[in-house]
C-alpha cells in the first residue's frame, strides 16, 4: 500500500435523491480543516433554511483520523453515520459532504433514511472528480553557491517539488519530498558535508 498518496474530490459536487415525496439534496466539498466545515455547513443552512435537516459527515487529514457525523434531528444513525460509510467506502479523505432533506410527509423508517441519506450522498460522490494527492514532507537545504550543481541534481533525480528558493552566495532551497522517499533522500542529503539540512519535525 502507497502511504503517501490519498484520495479526495477536486471541488464541489451534487447529488440528489428521492424518495415518497421527501427530496434529499447531497453537497460535497473539498476541505482542509474544521473552520472550512463550518463555513460551508453555514453556507448550507442559509441558503437552505427552510429544510427540515441538514445533516452532515465529513473526514479530514492524509492519516483519515479525524472524522464526525451528524443526525441533525434524524433518527440516531440513520443519516450522518451512513454518509461517513460513503466516504469511507471510497475511501475519500479532506471531504465534508451535507445532505438536505425536504420532508415528503410519508416518514420513511430507519431503513429507509440509512437508504436515503447514503444513496444522495454516493451520488455526490459520483459526480464529483476524485484526485489522487501526495503527501510531502519539507527539508529546507542551505549551501554556497558552488554546490549549486550537487543539490539540483539529487532534486533532478530525484524529482523533488521545489516549494521555495533563494539563489545568492549563500543559496537556500525548500523540497517537498513525498512521505515514502524521506529517509532516503535524507541521507543522500546528509552525505554531501556542505549542505545545511532543516526538516520539518
Amino acid at each position: 500500500m502507497n502511504t503517501d498518496r490519498y484520495k479526495t474530490i477536486k471541488s464541489k459536487s451534487e447529488g440528489f435523491f428521492k424518495d415518497r415525496s421527501s427530496k434529499f439534496y447531497a453537497f460535497a466539498f473539498p476541505v482542509k480543516n474544521e473552520d472550512e466545515i463550518t463555513t460551508f455547513r453555514e453556507q448550507i443552512r442559509k441558503e437552505y433554511y427552510d429544510a427540515r435537516h441538514h445533516i452532515y459527515a465529513y473526514r479530514l487529514g492524509a492519516e483519515m483520523k479525524i472524522f464526525r457525523a451528524s443526525d441533525d434531528g434524524e433518527p440516531s444513525n440513520s443519516s450522518g453515520p451512513p454518509v461517513l460509510g460513503k466516504i469511507k467506502s471510497y475511501k475519500l479523505t479532506d471531504i465534508l459532504i451535507i445532505v438536505v432533506r425536504y420532508f415528503g410527509g410519508t416518514k420513511l423508517g430507519i431503513p429507509g433514511l440509512i437508504n436515503a441519506y447514503g444513496t444522495a450522498a454516493e451520488d455526490a460522490i459520483k459526480n464529483a472528480e476524485i484526485i489522487v494527492k501526495t503527501i510531502f514532507e519539507k527539508i529546507e537545504i542551505q549551501f554556497e553557491y558552488p554546490h549549486m550543481n550537487d543539490v539540483m541534481r539529487i532534486i533532478k533525480e530525484n524529482k523533488l517539488k521545489i516549494i521555495e528558493q533563494e539563489m545568492q552566495l549563500s543559496c537556500k532551497i525548500i523540497v517537498g519530498v513525498p512521505k515514502n522517499s524521506f529517509e532516503k533522500i535524507r541521507k543522500q542529503l546528509e552525505q554531501h558535508h556542505k549542505l545545511k539540512l532543516e526538516f520539518d519535525e
